[in-house]
């Protein structure tokens, strides 16, 4: 997603979007260091819940990268996610439940559950924000090569691909 805002919108513009990744999943480590994961210890079907409408959620975005283009972005109809946006999607991103809930029960800093919640938000940060700001700025390096409306074309149908592709492991379970 990040690639793909980098590409239609520029770093400058796709940067709400990365730190509010970087923020949603630090958020999202506090809940889940806080006690979030035993909620879904005990109720199994929430889980299944936020699973469902994650797909469905990134199936929409899919979509929207699927269909955007450079008319639309001229025309004003096109944007990057906002930094609310980005944050409130950790909250249904598949990929930083997985990474999250794995960081929360396998890796310990501090024996303070609450510390060590804390302590793993500030490395999701530290570590993450340059990460995910690197595919941005790939994304952004890319658009003097998709300057040309059909490579651009291609480039959102391809990415919109990869990212119902990415779904795959999800839905298998839903059918296992």
């Amino acid at each position: 997603m990040l690639l793909a805002s980098g590409v239609n919108f520029g770093l400058r513009r796709t940067l709400p979007h990365v730190f509010g990744i970087s923020a949603g999943v630090a958020l999202l480590m506090l809940a889940v260091g806080l006690g979030l994961s035993q909620a879904f210890e005990r109720l199994p079907w929430l889980y299944t819940v936020l699973e469902a409408a994650s797909v469905a959620y990134l199936l929409y975005l899919a979509w929207k990268i699927g269909i955007s283009s450079v008319v639309q972005m001229r025309e004003g109809e096109g944007r990057p996610m906002r930094f609310h946006e980005a944050i409130a999607f950790q909250w249904i991103n598949p990929k930083a439940w997985m990474m999250v809930l794995t960081a929360a029960t396998t890796i310990y800093l501090h024996a303070s559950l609450s510390l060590n919640a804390a302590l793993m938000a500030m490395v999701f940060v530290v570590i993450g924000l340059p990460c995910i700001t690197a595919w941005a700025a790939f994304g952004m390096s890319l658009q003097h090569f998709l300057a040309e409306p059909r490579w651009l074309r291609a480039f959102n149908l391809t990415m919109a691909l990869l990212l119902v592709l990415s779904l795959y492991p999800i839905v298998e379970r839903f059918f296992a």
